[in-house]
């Protein structure tokens, strides 16, 4: 609707085809199935923190397939911090055991295909933002139908009207309207800086956790908590300085 208003051209069928295809696979599809498969099993104030490793796997990923993104020394070190603040989170054996495990991996998984599906988009940066993001939701949705079917069976279910609702403000606020801003804010602004809104992902998943969901927030928790926040405050304070 917003590219026939505002009379822009969808490409999801032109010769460029197969980008829209592939960073609606990796970018929507794949990080969708990942994490949502993954946090049956893993509170969600763990899958908020496993989520706000984002920029710390751009930072990698930037440094290999972009030009002006590379590691300097202070970015390795933020990079070394925050991870060994998830390798600290997999300790935790009470909150991630045997039964949980490779959820919690999925979920580290999902939220790697939003950064890889990042560097994907910046091959079609030159492209309209309306354009770019139509065309991926509509091969996200060419992918996602037979999936659901096979899977899913949905003509054996009668969702509910929280469902229901809950399922349009995914598909329209969630996916729809972040994905233009998020490509507006990579384009624009880099790779890196873009999966920075990882900073409020833990924040407010374990607030929000312990608030509606009476979620356990351990020690360790709130170390690798910190140990992530500080990972990221030393990528981000890298950002400007000159590359070695």
């Amino acid at each position: 609707m917003l590219c026939f208003y505002k009379k822009v051209k969808i490409e999801a069928f032109s010769k460029d085809w197969y980008w829209f295809a592939i960073i609606g696979f990796v970018n929507l599809v794949l990080p969708f199935f990942l994490i949502a498969h993954g946090v049956k099993l893993v509170q969600s104030n763990l899958a908020a923190i496993l989520m706000s490793t984002t920029p710390l796997s751009s930072t990698i990923l930037g440094h290999f397939f972009t030009k002006n993104e590379k590691f300097n020394f202070i970015k390795t070190c933020g990079i070394l911090i925050g991870f060994s603040g998830i390798i600290y989170l997999f300790s935790d054996n009470f909150l991630i055991n045997n039964n949980n495990f490779i959820s919690a991996l999925l979920i580290l998984l999902g939220s790697t295909c939003y950064v890889v599906g990042g560097v994907l988009t910046l091959k079609i940066n030159e492209k309209k933002n309306e354009n770019v993001t139509g065309s991926i939701l509509i091969w996200a949705i060419i992918i996602l139908i037979p999936m659901v079917f096979f899977i899913e069976k949905p003509w054996n279910t009668i969702p509910s009207v929280e469902s229901s609702v809950s399922v349009i403000y995914l598909g329209f606020v969630s996916t729809g309207l972040a994905w233009l801003l998020r490509f507006r804010i990579l384009k624009n602004n880099g790779l890196i800086f873009q999966s920075q809104v990882s900073y409020l992902i833990p924040i407010f998943g374990i607030i929000l956790s312990y608030i509606f969901l009476d979620e356990l927030i351990t020690d360790k928790v709130l170390v690798s908590l910190s140990a992530v926040l500080i990972g990221l405050y030393f990528v981000k304070k890298a950002g400007n300085k000159k590359t070695i």
